[in-house]
């Protein structure tokens, strides 16, 4: 194993994709410094194999939110419950929640609605909450502000890929920009060159697999393992080495997901 240390702070390893090898898939993650997992919930009915998962390993921790496009679906879940369920002692975030237009448009109302929830969630837990943000920059800058003014609370914009707009309103609320593999495609020098602006306290570093894998594995399946290319492109695009960047990404993660940062086993 590594002695570098890295966090991958979203991915999905519930979805029947890992079914076949979860337990080696988190062995090679960890081997290659991976120390923790954070597996995101999207779907009420998932959660118990979500739960379970977290629970069967000390490096995995758990969210829960109603994912925007499924929210139509999806019976609308209230602050109270998303309360209640964060009382599980590696439940470590609120979401994911958000926007989507890109595929989901004709429900923005009910998304807004879902989103609004979760930032309440989250202001009355105090765990960060977790953004899908796709083609609503807009919406998503209003919203996301207008109830940080109501009653504050933390926050990450997961897989950040949107534009500099949206990344500057979500810094100067003080949340954190998560870079995915979509950070280290080759034509994504724009989206480089906006985490390049970004204060290197405010970085996070995630796989959000299966998708999304990053160079060299670019086209196939994704693991939390893969993060570790993603976080060297990171500490290019910051002109660090990469210990240096993975040791910044680590205390960024530490300050967002306090609950997981002070968890210890039984």
């Amino acid at each position: 194993m590594t002695s570098v240390q890295i966090t991958d702070s979203h991915c999905h390893l519930d979805f029947p994709d890992f079914d076949d090898e979860r337990d080696a898939v988190i062995a090679r993650a960890i081997d290659a410094g991976v120390t923790r997992m954070v597996t995101i919930c999207t779907k009420l009915h998932n959660l118990t194999k979500v739960q379970a998962i977290s629970e069967a390993h000390p490096e995995v921790f758990h969210t829960f939110g109603v994912h925007p496009m499924s929210a139509a679906e999806h019976p609308a879940v209230t602050v109270d419950q998303l309360v209640e369920l964060s009382s599980h002692p590696k439940f470590v975030g609120i979401g994911e929640t958000g926007l989507d237009y890109h595929y989901t448009a004709e429900s923005a109302d009910i998304q807004k609605s879902s989103l609004r929830v979760h930032c309440q969630a989250a202001a009355e837990t105090g765990l960060p909450l977790i953004i899908h943000a796709r083609a609503a920059d807009d919406d998503m800058a209003r919203i996301l502000s207008e109830e940080h003014a109501n009653a504050p609370y933390a926050c990450v914009m997961h897989c950040f890929s949107s534009g500099a707009d949206l990344a500057k309103a979500a810094l100067d609320l003080g949340f954190y920009l998560s870079m995915s593999g979509i950070a280290a495609f080759p034509k994504s020098q724009e989206l480089r060159d906006i985490f390049a602006a970004a204060p290197l306290d405010r970085i996070l570093v995630e796989t959000d697999s299966p998708y999304l894998a990053p160079p060299p594995y670019r086209g196939k399946r994704n693991e939390p393992g893969y993060s570790v290319h993603t976080a060297k492109v990171g500490a290019e695009v910051f002109g660090l080495s990469y210990e240096d960047f993975a040791a910044a990404t680590q205390a960024n993660f530490d300050r967002l997901f306090t609950k997981a940062a002070a968890w210890t086993p039984a």
